[in-house]
């Protein structure tokens, strides 16, 4: 096997422009086709409402539905179902989410700005969300828990779980247990595009939901960016990604199976370590190579290392951070010496793991973290699912007749200069005669 199942090697101030700004916008040449057919699915399901989704049921899954909503005793008979030792590890993969994402819950303020005047936010549970959760090369019972879960903590007042049907006419039984283990409160039999429109528009039988989360394919991807216009989206997500920093306290084994473990996901996932030095730099690329070639999804492993995998060496962690930071990568993971104090140059990532230990892997299933992240560097603008994104906020603001008094002028000398002079008049009827 040949140096050639990496896309990019050498060294990173080697590194052609043309190179550097492909392995940085992460994009496809068919994110344009994509949009176009995305739109179009959309459109029926606007039009044909049940219709439409019984029809890309038939065309894209190969199944004939009976109905589009999983019945509740179909998810219990999953969760009993499934292997004892499946079922302990989502319940603590459960318990452990709920655990972080309580700790996150927001708090009303209340805050004087001047004598009489008060101004106040509030967080307020939004009344229906849904959760998607992928089916396609692999399924993830624990996107299920990472959409669910913080939904539930938030006190969201209905949660819908949408997943591609299986031959059977049912998303797998995996994703039917978590989401019966996760208090889902109704399971949809959907997938792709005609989901996410589906839970965006409202059809005969999928409500219109007030915010859609959960990672997916192109299609889900281009489909939550299309909709935006009538629902809330958590951040846009794309094939999966991770930048490893290593120095020379990082086994060359431990980098190459991070890499090898995001390559798994996707053929277009996007993999790169950047490593302190030549000779740790070399290792790392030979342990990819002696890896990949046992991975037990190699095709797919081998597909992603060639189109968007790297190893690059570099002269010291200095010259990582602006290539981290333009990077904004889904996962970061700090194998270095001092990660905690790496950590304060991070400015642009999805999450960060710290240290060699803190395996991705881990925050995928069971630290509690939400493994629902921004990907091709958007994560310069957006942040991972939490329970935040299950809230709205409602503001207020009181004023005594004192204070309304002692603001009257200054509000109707600013509404003047605007030209807003039924404004000005509203505020100086409060001027004491």
């Amino acid at each position: 096997m040949s140096a050639s199942i990496l896309k990019y090697q050498g060294a990173l101030s080697a590194l052609e422009p043309d190179a550097r700004r492909k392995l940085l916008a992460r994009t496809g040449e068919s994110d344009a086709l994509v949009a176009s057919r995305v739109q179009a699915l959309i459109a029926r399901v606007r039009t044909e409402g049940d219709r439409a989704l019984f029809d890309f049921a038939r065309e894209f899954d190969r199944v004939e539905l009976k109905a589009l909503e999983v019945p509740r005793e179909r998810w219990n008979a999953a969760l009993e179902s499934i292997p004892s030792e499946v079922r302990e590890a989502l319940t603590r993969a459960a318990r452990n989410i709920a655990r972080a994402h309580e700790a996150q819950r927001p708090q009303a303020i209340e805050v004087e700005t001047e004598p009489g005047v008060v101004v106040g936010r509030r967080p307020d549970p939004l009344g229906r969300v849904g959760v998607y959760a992928p089916g396609g090369r692999a399924v993830y019972p624990s996107s299920v828990l990472m959409g669910v879960v913080p939904a539930k903590v938030a006190g969201v007042g209905e949660v819908i779980v949408c997943s591609p049907p299986g031959p059977d006419g049912l998303p797998s039984a995996g994703v039917l247990a978590a989401a019966a283990l996760a208090g889902a409160d109704r399971v949809f039999a959907l997938g792709g595009a005609g989901a996410v429109a589906a839970l965006a528009y409202g059809t005969q039988s999928v409500p219109r939901v007030d915010r859609i989360v959960g990672p997916g394919n192109a299609y889900v991807a281009a489909a939550k960016l299309q909709v935006v216009d009538a629902v809330a989206i958590d951040a846009p997500a794309g094939p999966s990604e991770i930048l490893v920093v290593a120095d020379a306290s990082a086994r060359p084994e431990a980098v190459a199976r991070e890499l090898l473990a995001q390559a798994e996901h996707d053929p277009e996932a996007c993999c790169v370590a950047l490593v302190v030095g030549a000779s740790l730099a070399e290792a790392v690329r030979s342990a990819v190579e002696q890896q990949a070639r046992v991975a037990r999804r190699g095709d797919i492993v081998l597909s992603a290392l060639g189109s968007r995998g790297a190893v690059l060496r570099i002269d010291s962690l200095e010259e990582a951070w602006p290539f981290v930071a333009d990077f904004a990568p889904e996962h970061l993971l700090l194998a270095t010496s001092k990660p905690s104090e790496d950590l304060a140059r991070v400015r642009n990532a999805g999450t960060v793991f710290l240290g060699q230990c803190a395996s991705v892997a881990f925050g995928d299933y069971l630290t509690g973290a939400n493994h629902v992240l921004p990907t091709a560097g958007l994560a310069r603008a957006y942040s991972g699912l939490s329970v935040l994104d299950f809230y709205r906020w409602t503001t207020w603001q009181r004023v005594t007749p004192e204070a309304a008094a002692a603001m009257a002028q200054d509000v109707g000398t600013l509404a003047d200069s605007e030209g807003l002079f039924a404004h000005a008049a509203a505020a100086r009827a409060w001027r004491v005669p």
